[in-house]
């Protein structure tokens, strides 16, 4: 193999974006543009899809609508929900406006054959059997707020439909509530006024506390969060932060200062939630998180009902841990007229009002006309939720490395410690193939994603990774390494770098001071084959624990002796060396997530110096 020589380099912090043209409905048949069922299984895998360099231009309507004065040759947008007056405004500018508000399932089937975009909130469940009701003309599905829990994005996806949202228009109005249940919960407002209105005059019970000079820690440091920032420190509180992903010049320019996730808990007398509702923010806020805060802390939350554990939070309250919570969202919404929490003397609630502004109405709905209009234009917006599709064939043959990347980001991102932030990561390809018949927009796009992705709110596809992440200030470059070889395989191997951080795992650090990790595939399956300058070779699948160690004889048999008493079922086991009896690095694969106590059961092992488990 001759020495690998590096041919080229992009920063995708930087890239610029030009228009694409979504695909014609009639372009290709949706079935042959699947994903192959590994890549459809990996986790998040769904969200994202490539999209061609060229396409058709988008058609325009033809069959009759049912929209008062549809005028020939316009596209038909289907309002299903109440949408602000400017927005409509801007539609019929466009396209004829169909608005029919409370549809039922069967007839939102019926009409959506003759729309070429469907309007929503969150009250229309846009599924599979809509997508192929419409016949293959539905073009752009545009959801008029943040969440879109309810749309199918796989079945969009595949049926060549654009998914946009309004991420940003509700932004001050979320701040702002959040800004007056803070005031509001300090100082027993409602409460106070309910006794009031029942005839009573309980000056002495209704004692607030003040809120100048007290320590405000805001978990999850973006737009919402940072807004709420802006107006705690003009009320004179200390405010601090928490968001692996936040800039922290940004931060300083606001007056904040980004701290880890246990000084936050430990040190705040407030805490005001901001993260989305992510497998590893679900239930963040439980028994064991509030055991450590300081006694008599005040909660805020108007984020994501799930991420607090509602019942551990009733035994927080009643133990005198927690002393006020102001909620707005709910794990399951509305609440039962019975639940504990809502009816708790020292909560304060109400019923998901955070984007309930006149203003921040009429916002959504001006942004979420832009995008859909926008979108019947052929333009994509960064607020697109998935993506247009690449051929069967190219999509086949990167789906492993789609995987892998994803895995990659994933594995980097968790081995990242300490509240700076990340600023920089380099992707770097093997191939043997020329830098023209590789393209990497979707494989950057997948490590972006598993970078980005486990705690944002952000769904990362092709269209707006690069927009994400210099967003969040994280550049992310490239680099080609040409090897010899066939070019028949797309790739040998992927390595991601990520610099200017600490490491949970210090061993994942290479000579030249990134965490490193690198990966191949290997039969289909992706692999991990090194780990800061340790090489090994474990399958990406499950979970994963990584382990240095002294390298002497019995050690995968103490480890694995562990995992097996406590019926963890191993998967693969890897150790990599630097020499014989020297430092050593095990990665073990594990079908479960091993419990608290295994994991300090194999950390007391004496030979072991450091260990990480990590989720993939």
């Amino acid at each position: 193999m001759a020495a690998p020589s590096p041919t080229t380099a992009a920063a995708a912090g930087t890239t610029t974006h030009r228009n694409v043209l979504l695909p014609a409905s009639h372009h290709r048949a949706a079935s042959s543009l699947r994903l192959p069922v590994r890549a459809r299984a990996a986790p998040g895998a769904r969200s994202i899809r490539a999209s061609a360099a060229t396409a058709p231009p988008a058609a325009t309507a033809s069959p009759p609508s049912s929209a008062s004065g549809a005028v020939e040759g316009k596209p038909t947008v289907l309002v299903a929900e109440k949408l602000g007056a400017a927005g409509l405004a801007l539609l019929r500018e466009f396209a004829n406006v169909d608005c029919s508000y409370g549809l039922s399932p069967e007839e939102l089937r019926a009409k959506i054959s003759l729309c070429d975009a469907l309007i929503v909130r969150s009250g229309t469940k846009v599924g599979r059997d809509v997508f192929e009701a419409s016949g293959g003309r539905l073009r752009v599905v545009g959801r008029a707020g943040v969440g879109i829990d309810n749309v199918d994005l796989a079945a969009a996806t595949e049926h060549g439909c654009l998914v946009v949202n309004a991420p940003t228009a509700n932004t001050v109005a979320a701040a702002e509530h959040g800004i007056a249940l803070l005031a509001g919960m300090a100082r027993n407002i409602a409460q106070a006024d309910a006794s009031l209105k029942a005839g009573k005059w309980a000056r002495n019970k209704y004692v607030g506390v003040s809120l100048v000079g007290k320590t405000l820690a805001i978990l999850g440091f973006g737009k919402v969060g940072s807004e709420v920032a802006r107006r705690a420190k003009g009320l004179g509180m200390h405010v601090i932060a928490h968001d692996p992903y936040a800039s922290a010049d940004r931060a300083r320019a606001i007056g904040v200062e980004l701290v880890s996730m246990e000084e936050a808990m430990t040190t705040a007398d407030f805490i005001s939630l901001h993260m989305p509702l992510t497998p590893a923010t679900n239930k963040m806020l439980n028994d064991e998180a509030f055991a450590k805060m300081k006694k008599g802390v005040r909660i805020v939350n108007v984020a994501r009902g799930g991420v607090i554990d509602e019942e551990a939070l009733v035994r927080a309250l009643d133990a005198g841990i927690v002393a006020q919570a102001a909620l707005d969202v709910f794990t399951k919404e509305p609440p039962a007229a019975d639940d504990k929490l809502v009816l708790h003397e020292n909560v304060t609630v109400t019923p998901h009002l955070g984007a309930s502004t006149v203003e921040a109405q009429e916002g959504v709905a001006i942004e979420i006309a832009e995008a859909v209009t926008g979108a019947l234009r052929g333009e994509l917006a960064a607020s697109a939720v998935n993506a247009p599709m690449v051929p069967a064939e190219v999509l086949s043959e990167l789906a492993p490395f789609v995987v892998l990347a994803e895995k990659l980001g994933r594995l980097a991102v968790q081995l990242v410690a300490g509240g700076g932030g990340i600023k920089s990561v380099k992707v770097t390809y093997a191939s043997a193939r020329a830098p023209d018949d590789l393209d990497t927009r979707l494989l950057r796009a997948m490590i972006t994603k598993g970078v980005i992705e486990p705690i944002s709110d952000v769904f990362v596809n092709l269209v707006n990774a690069d927009f994400t992440a210099k967003q969040r200030g994280i550049r992310i470059s490239e680099e080609r390494i040409l090897m010899d070889g066939s070019p028949e395989t797309p790739l040998d191997h992927i390595q991601v770098q990520i610099a200017n951080v600490e490491s949970k795992f210090p061993s994942a650090i290479s000579e030249t001071g990134e965490i490193t990790v690198e990966g191949k595939v290997k039969d289909g399956v992706p692999h991990l084959t090194k780990v800061g300058a340790f090489e090994v070779d474990v399958s990406m699948e499950g979970s994963l624990i990584l382990c240095r160690q002294v390298d002497q004889p019995g050690m995968i048999g103490s480890v694995g002796s562990v995992l097996g008493e406590e019926n963890v079922n191993v998967s693969f086991m890897s150790v990599g060396r630097i020499a014989p009896r020297k430092r050593a690095v095990m990665a073990i694969g594990v079908d479960e997530e091993p419990s608290k106590a295994t994991l300090t059961k194999i950390g007391e092992i004496p030979a072991i110096e450091e260990f990480v488990f990590l989720k993939l």
